[in-house]
């Protein structure tokens, strides 16, 4: 079966159940399906044929929700973007995937009119009213037939292009059909005990594959209840969680973090919580613990996968919590995990090696980039580039990154990507990213920086050329001025020795 069959059959099992409420909007099963309907024999009048890739430019809402399974009945491709891209970013995107229709919010809109130049964007509908003539409004792609479209859509057909920046700072878009996306919601079934009775808070964003495909999608097939948040906000959270009864909640480590921040948090009756899952960025154990105790729950399920998985990888349970925290955790339902040196056996327990896995989940391949996939995937197994560490009872530890990937606030940051724009500023001769721990963004994105002679360095000055060219979230929060970066005998930037140094300042 395809994703979509299974918001059918919710609409016949249980119509009259809440499915998603969203701003004071509510939908029941039947209302859900319907509405996807409409939007998805919109599409087909347009034009849009199965096999076509749509792509998403929106925050969290009903709208983002309805969107993405009306793509999926008509066999569309969804690739959802980032929202806090710039217009370059996007329109490698939007190029490089072959996307041929984009949904966006209003406040979007002019971005995605400077991404899809040069693309082979045929349309751009608005969520709300759009300012270019030659754009539609969302309302106006509404049928008024609320019949399922008649499209075979089987579970072998691409569902998702799922894009996460490479080495060379270029995004790679993962590619995963209908098959490997159930899968990946039926590792959430197994390993957290998910059931039709979950009430779920979408805060972090769906453009994530964690939370639109961990739980969103595994929700509907379920056909559990929906609160969906545009945004992040701490009390408001809290808030939700009271009022809704929330029973399944998950978040990144810096939205723990803000929760533990609000004034008398622990007066919130969060009892309804059943089980907490964290991901995206490394969490320390003493905002695990505090979580906990906010949470009076023990119940935290550590989710330590990639989105070329899935998301999917490893897993640390309550249980592993007790004794083990910290730890990634062991392979998922479906899913095995290793760590290998660099000829691919395994290590011995406590020696640093590659963290690789194989399974049920793992992307079909990088779209369009055959020389990408043949260096991640070989022999089935996914070659992760993270380092990590297995201990002698098989949990597994991630220690540090080949690809010098930083993690802040949940966000993937890749080095080369920030040095390159800092590289056209004129003052900079030489510049190194590396992430340094931090206990609100998880990790934090540190410039450091060698001058030209005679020039200053103007924190506020560089922050703001970085933010002409990249994601403000990309953006360095944090500066070193040093006479010389270390390097080895060939000349490559000793960034480890970068991150010690500095971690020893900070102290």
């Amino acid at each position: 079966m395809d994703i979509g069959s299974y918001l059918e059959q919710n609409a016949r099992k249980h119509g009259d159940k809440l499915a998603i409420e969203c701003d004071g909007r509510t939908y029941t099963y039947k209302q859900f399906n319907e509405e996807v309907n409409r939007l998805a024999h919109g599409l087909l009048q347009l034009g849009i044929k199965k096999g076509e890739k749509l792509a998403l430019m929106m925050k969290n809402s009903d709208r983002f929700v309805m969107t993405f399974f009306a793509g999926t009945k008509i066999g569309a491709v969804m690739v959802p973007v980032n929202f806090r891209l710039t217009a370059s970013e996007v329109n490698y995107i939007l190029a490089q995937s072959g996307t041929r229709t984009v949904f966006c919010d209003e406040e979007f809109e002019s971005v995605i009119s400077d991404a899809k130049e040069g693309t082979e964007i045929k349309e751009v509908i608005v969520a709300g009213n759009p300012e270019a003539e030659e754009h539609f409004a969302y309302q106006e792609m509404r049928s008024e037939t609320t019949g399922n479209p008649s499209v075979q859509v089987n579970e072998e057909d691409d569902l998702e292009i799922l894009y996460t920046s490479g080495t060379t700072g270029r995004p790679k878009g993962a590619l995963f059909d209908h098959r490997r996306i159930f899968n990946v919601g039926l590792t959430m079934m197994v390993g957290l005990g998910l059931n039709e009775e979950e009430r779920f808070l979408h805060i972090a964003p769906l453009f994530h594959s964690a939370q639109l495909n961990l739980f969103l999608l595994s929700g509907v097939v379920l056909g559990a209840t929906h609160i969906i948040h545009k945004d992040f906000h701490p009390v408001r959270t809290l808030e939700a969680i009271q009022q809704h009864g929330i029973t399944t909640f998950f978040g990144v480590p810096a939205m723990y973090n803000f929760l533990l921040q609000v004034p008398k948090a622990g007066e919130y009756d969060l009892s309804t919580i059943k089980r907490c899952g964290y991901g995206a960025a490394p969490m320390a154990p003493e905002i695990v613990r505090k979580s906990m105790k906010l949470f009076q729950t023990d119940q935290f399920y550590n989710l330590c996968g990639l989105t070329e998985a899935g998301p999917g990888g490893i897993l640390l349970t309550p249980e592993g919590h007790k004794n083990h925290l910290g730890k990634g955790g062991k392979a998922i339902f479906l899913t095995e995990a290793r760590v290998v040196n660099e000829e691919g056996k395994d290590v011995e327990p406590f020696t640093v090696g590659e963290f690789i896995i194989k399974g049920e989940t793992i992307m079909k391949e990088y779209y369009q980039k055959p020389e990408e996939t043949s260096q991640a995937l070989k022999d089935g197994w996914l070659y992760t580039g993270d380092l990590a560490t297995i201990d002698g009872e098989g949990y597994i530890t991630l220690v540090d990154r080949k690809k010098d990937m930083i993690i802040s606030g949940g966000e993937n940051v890749y080095s080369i990507e920030v040095e390159e724009v800092l590289y056209e500023h004129p003052d900079i001769m030489e510049a190194a990213i590396i992430g340094l721990p931090d206990e609100t963004w998880g990790e934090a994105v540190s410039a450091v920086i060698v001058p030209k002679e005679g020039s200053v360095i103007d924190d506020q000055e560089i922050r703001s050329f970085c933010r002409q060219k990249l994601a403000g979230y990309k953006v360095p929060r944090k500066f070193f001025i040093e006479e010389a970066l270390p390097r080895n005998a060939s000349g490559k930037i000793l960034k480890y020795q970068l991150r010690q140094s500095l971690n020893k300042v900070k102290q």
